[in-house]
Formats: structure tokens, C-alpha cells, sequence
């Protein structure tokens, strides 16, 4: 696999220093079950392979004297790695029967089954290899040190490879539902996070290696000149919400540095530090420390993944830049239908913010709250389809001129409720609802209470705020008492009275909004 890896405009690179250490092996035993009804073949076989050793790991001895006790060792030891396994114990086939239960019942494909028998003319060698999914067959008069050696060996290979290529399939699987899940995310945070902990579980699938689990992670994103720590694991978890250049050990520092520096993502002595950076220039960084053991396999699924992980961050950067698209283009349509009606332009804008900052504090979740606010500037899109004898009038409607622009709500909503968007379909509930009362005697269709959708009861509130609040062509604007006045009077009729609760207690908010827009 190339250590050059390009996604879109990002060039995502690897660099090993050449004096790379050698990879450290575990010191966690192999495995080694001995089920066999003579103790005397225990004893020698644990003298024979007393000083074997496999790639710097010695063995452990399990002892079997029956099929059960061997079942027993087998279901609490799915890490063993061979087992010597005599045909006859208590009966003459039980170690057939094992053999069947390791391969069908606890579905142990991993495990090298050495079949060992004194009595080789009652079981067949190739009968019994075929049909039992055994690795090795021997006489137990032939097992000497030599064949001992060789046997355990072969089968440890045998079995460490398997391992490896289970891990490599269950390493890339997993990077492909992951790159399937972090592809959804809508945030850099939220996508930083959840890709720090699948970084850190892709290279612990080998749970039979302990001492192998990365001590801890963190994951940055840059503000300003600055990089901030928003998820950490770990030791490094204290470092949460705190900037890299002012908390950060000075050694994790210097590793992140060099990675910024060479804008690339590359591997220390005992650490990965993960680069990315969106076509837009926003930079984010991962660090995982205590990798000193990771094989060439692990690197690679790192590899992979950070390839994945890189093309997520720009489609976070194109998704965020859609939606700003998108709001621009409600605020700029929003007030140019305001500015025809001699409205100040500022208008949806106030009510936008307004309306996300009462969603809020009416308890909507962050994300309910920012579609409001994508939404609300949409509430009078209809009065596109009113007379402008009727929109601009400064003085008294008749009563036929305010049922045309009472129709100003259901143009509204006919016009946005083809859309199948989210931001739509709320702007349409809104501008269908924003002149219903919470006393039923709204319009267009006089709904009552919590017939109205909170969306709607929101806006309403928002809109009748902010209008009260700055000069119309039929009005001056209302000083801060009398709208305090009015929202207390019409708490109950007009408005959700639970809406005026959380205004009232919030009001200088809504008023600090209200300053910071002007009208223009």
C-alpha cells in the first residue's frame, strides 16, 4: 500500500522515520491446551516445550484430564491458540466429539487441533482429518522433542496468521461502516469525535493483546491561531475544552507542531498525529498516543481510515457551506418581500435571531432551534401575491383589504410546502400559523392552543415583537414598557402564555437583538 494518498484537494501523507524501532512483541503467553486422561503425558509434554518460545512469547499450559474438563477450558479460553488432543479419554471418541464441539458449537475456526492417540488403528488418520476440521494428526509414540517443537511451532504460525487476516477483515468491515457513519456527520466537533473513537477501537481488535491499547487520544480543531481540544480520552481527557499551546505536555505539543509544520499527517516513535485539512483551510488534528507497538497492518488501517476521515471533513465543509447558501438566500428573499411591503429590510433578520434565541429557551434542542431560525425569515413570503394598493396602504384597511392580506398566510404555505426539505417544511408550518392566537381567534383556519404548532407559536411571538417594536408606515415604535405591557396583556389570548414566561424572564435577550439589528 502506497503511503501517498490524495483525497480531493487534500494530499494526505505518511512519512516513517528510518530509524524507526522495531516492533516490540507482546509478552502475553500463547495458549496451549493439553487434554489428555494420562498425567504422565501432561508432565512430558510441559518438559519437552518447557523453554519454547514463538516471536518473544512463551506458553502458558492448560491441563484436561476428560472431555468435559476440556469443553470447560475451551468455552472459558477462546484465545487458546492449540490444543493437544488425545482421541481416547473416558470414551473412545470423546476427543472427536471436542473436536466436533470446538468447530459447531463454539464456532472456534482459529484453534489448531493436534489429534494425539496411542491407539491409531481406531481412528483412522484421514477419515478423522476430513471430516473433523483437525490441522494435525500424531501417534503419541512419535511426539518426541523434536516433533513437539515442530508441531507447536507450525500450528502457533498456522494460528497467528489466521488471527491477523481475521483482524485485517474486521479492521477494514469496520472502517467501512464507519466511513459510511462519519460520512452522516453534519459538524466538525460531533465527526471528530466520533471518528477519535473508532480510530482508537479499530487498533484494539486484537483484545488478546493487552499491553497493545493506545493509552490516549485527543482530537483539535483550529480557531483562529489557535487549536482547541474538544474530545479527549485518556490521561489526555483533563485537557478537554483547554487550547493545545497553553495545556498540552510540551512532547505532545512538539509532535502536533511538526505535523502542522509539515501540513501532513505522519507517525512518531510513539505516536500517530492526524492532519486534515478542508479545502476551505480549516485544520483539524488528531494525536494518539502510545503507539510504539503498532504492526504494519495497524498503520494501514490507519492509513485507510484517515483517507475516509479526510474526504468526511471537506463534505462537512461543503455541507456547512450549502447551508449558509441556503440561509443567505432566505434572508436575502425575506427582506427583499419585507423591503416591497416598506418594511425594513433588518426585520427578518431580527426575527430569525429572535426566534432561535426563544426556541432555546423554550427548551428545543440546538438543532430544532437553528432550523426556526433557517425558517422564520420565510413567515411573509406570501405577501409576493398581494396588491401593492393593499400592502403599502398608511392608513385604515377596509374590511375587504384585510381579508386580502390575511390571504397573504396560505399563499405563503402553498408556495413552500411542495419543498420535501426540512428548513421548508417548517418555514411553510410558519407561514400558514404565525396569525393564529393561542384564544382561537386567529386566521386562516382560527386553530387553538397547542393546535398550533410551536414553530408557529414562536415566530408569531417574534414577528408581533419586533413590529411592535420598530416604526411601521401605519405606526411609531413602542417604548420598552409598553411592549412588556402588551406581551403581559395578551398572555393568554395572543400569545402561548408559557412563551411570555420564558420572554419575560429572558427579555433583555430578545432587546439586545433587537439593538444589535437596526433598522436600516
Amino acid at each position: 500500500m502506497s503511503d501517498n494518498m490524495m483525497s480531493g484537494k487534500n494530499k494526505l501523507v505518511f512519512k516513517e522515520k528510518q530509524s524507526r524501532p522495531e516492533f516490540i512483541a507482546p509478552t502475553k503467553p500463547w495458549k496451549v491446551v493439553i487434554a489428555d486422561d494420562e498425567s504422565g503425558i501432561h508432565d512430558i509434554t510441559k518438559l519437552a516445550l518447557e523453554d519454547f518460545t514463538f516471536e518473544g512469547r512463551n506458553l502458558e499450559f492448560l491441563s484436561a484430564f476428560s472431555g468435559a474438563d476440556t469443553k470447560a477450558i475451551l468455552h472459558n479460553n477462546h484465545d487458546a491458540a492449540v490444543i493437544l488432543l488425545d482421541v481416547v479419554m473416558e470414551t473412545e471418541s470423546i476427543g472427536l466429539e471436542v473436536a466436533r464441539y470446538i468447530r459447531e458449537e463454539l464456532n472456534n475456526r482459529f484453534i489448531r487441533i493436534v489429534l494425539r492417540t496411542g491407539q491409531p488403528g481406531k481412528a483412522p488418520a484421514r477419515e478423522i482429518i476430513t471430516g473433523y476440521d483437525i490441522n494435525d494428526y500424531k501417534e503419541k509414540s512419535r511426539l518426541d522433542n523434536k516433533e513437539l517443537f515442530t508441531t507447536i511451532t507450525s500450528s502457533l504460525r498456522a494460528f497467528r496468521d489466521l488471527r491477523t487476516i481475521e483482524k485485517n477483515r474486521r479492521g477494514l468491515e469496520l472502517i467501512i461502516k464507519s466511513s459510511v457513519n462519519i460520512l452522516e456527520h453534519q459538524t466538525f466537533n460531533n465527526l471528530a469525535s466520533d471518528a477519535l473513537i473508532k480510530l482508537l477501537y479499530i487498533l484494539q481488535l486484537d483484545n488478546e493483546v493487552k499491553n497493545r491499547e493506545l493509552s490516549c487520544g485527543l482530537a483539535a480543531c483550529q480557531e483562529d491561531e489557535a487549536y482547541l481540544i474538544h474530545t479527549a480520552t485518556g490521561p489526555l481527557k483533563k485537557y478537554k475544552n483547554t487550547y493545545v499551546h497553553e495545556s498540552l505536555p510540551e512532547e505532545v505539543q512538539k509532535n502536533l507542531k511538526t505535523a502542522i509544520a509539515r501540513k501532513e499527517s505522519c507517525f512518531t516513535d510513539d505516536a500517530y498525529i492526524g492532519y486534515f485539512a478542508t479545502r476551505k483551510g480549516m485544520i483539524n488534528l488528531f494525536y494518539l498516543d502510545g503507539c510504539h507497538n503498532l504492526t504494519e497492518l495497524d498503520r494501514d488501517l490507519i492509513r485507510i481510515f484517515s483517507a475516509n476521515l479526510s474526504i468526511a471533513f471537506d463534505n462537512i465543509d461543503l455541507y456547512q457551506e450549502n447551508i449558509e447558501t441556503q440561509k443567505e438566500l432566505i434572508l436575502m428573499l425575506g427582506e427583499t418581500i419585507e423591503t416591497r411591503s416598506d418594511v425594513t429590510a433588518n426585520h427578518v433578520r431580527r426575527v430569525a435571531e429572535i426566534s432561535y434565541k426563544l426556541a432555546i429557551h423554550a427548551g428545543l434542542s440546538k438543532e430544532d432551534a437553528e432550523l426556526l431560525r433557517f425558517a422564520s425569515p420565510m413567515h411573509d413570503v406570501g405577501k409576493v401575491g398581494i396588491n401593492d394598493s393593499v400592502l403599502l396602504k398608511p392608513g385604515q384597511l377596509t374590511e375587504r383589504e384585510t381579508e386580502e392580506i390575511k390571504i397573504h398566510t396560505t399563499k405563503g404555505y402553498n408556495i413552500l410546502k411542495v419543498s420535501d426539505k426540512a428548513i421548508m417544511k417548517i418555514a411553510a408550518t410558519v407561514a400558514y400559523e404565525h396569525h393564529e392566537r393561542w384564544d382561537g381567534k386567529g386566521y386562516p383556519r382560527g386553530l387553538k392552543g397547542e393546535e398550533i404548532s410551536l414553530f408557529g407559536r414562536i415566530t408569531a411571538m417574534a414577528d408581533v415583537f419586533d413590529a411592535l417594536g420598530h416604526k411601521r408606515c401605519y405606526k411609531d415604535a413602542w417604548t420598552r414598557n409598553e411592549i412588556l405591557e402588551y406581551m403581559i396583556q395578551e398572555r393568554g389570548g395572543l400569545f402561548d402564555p408559557f412563551l411570555v414566561d420564558v420572554f419575560l424572564e429572558h427579555q433583555d435577550d430578545f432587546f439586545q437583538i433587537s439593538s444589535k439589528y437596526p433598522d436600516n
